[in-house]
């Protein structure tokens, strides 16, 4: 039996969706979830092999919810909104529903899926999501983390500094440290430049928080940052430092 899951927060648009899912017999409907964090807490608990999943929600949107899944099904997407179409086949979507569909168009989806369960995967959709620039305003004023089996949401401007951990990304504000499982690439490219820099290959900081550049040995320097912390700029570092700065 197939598992599958359906997250919208239009009761209408699950009950379309739903209807649609009575021509596949083999497909067992766990839950219906009207907001990401409902659709992260049930993907944990029901292991699901599909979700049809809709971008634009309250509290989180679809992309954002996908990062905080260690272990992603498989997504079709279904939303309002085409211009988000590109993005979901970058994260590796089976497909794109763009309300409203028909059933044939559903059907279509759903034949991709079932053909793509006898094919290797070339890459699980968590790991492109990883190197996709944000295009949502959401999440370039925010980053949403999941601490154990809470869901948070960092304001952008909370933000002291990032720094690169093996396949993760610290990112320290006032109150703790949080892990993503993003790239500095990612980071580098969504965060407003004017605001955050990257001064080394494993540290990004906010402008707002730099007190003073201090020289070292050998024509190396050290950004401090207004809570003592200390932070190596590269020699592309120290330069983009200095050119966003002015100096």
């Amino acid at each position: 039996m197939i598992k599958c899951l359906v997250i919208d927060d239009e009761p209408l648009a699950r009950s379309i969706v739903c209807d649609y899912l009575q021509q596949y017999p083999q497909v067992q409907l766990v839950q219906e979830c009207n907001n990401g964090f409902e659709g992260v807490k049930a993907i944990m608990q029901h292991q699901p092999d599909l979700i049809f999943l809709d971008i634009q929600m309250p509290k989180i949107n679809g992309f954002e919810m996908l990062e905080l899944v260690e272990q992603v099904p498989g997504v079709i997407f279904t939303t309002a909104f085409d211009e988000y179409a590109i993005k979901a086949f970058e994260t590796n979507a089976v497909d794109y529903l763009l309300k409203p569909f028909t059933q044939e168009r559903f059907d279509a989806a759903m034949k991709k899926w079932l053909q793509k369960q006898a094919q290797p995967v070339k890459e699980a959709p968590a790991k492109a999501l990883e190197e996709v620039p944000a295009k949502q305003p959401e999440e370039q004023v925010r980053v949403v983390v999941k601490v154990n089996n809470d869901i948070r949401i960092i304001p952008v401007q909370d933000i002291l500094y990032l720094e690169a951990y093996d396949d993760y990304v610290k990112i320290y504000t006032s109150t703790g440290c949080f892990l993503k499982k993003k790239t500095m690439g990612y980071y580098e490219k969504t965060l407003e430049e004017k605001q955050f820099v990257r001064v080394h290959r494993s540290y990004i900081i906010a402008l707002s928080q730099l007190t003073r550049i201090e020289p070292l040995e050998k024509e190396t320097h050290v950004a401090l940052l207004k809570n003592g912390t200390r932070i190596p700029l590269s020699k592309s570092g120290y330069s983009r430092l200095k050119a966003v700065l002015g100096i």
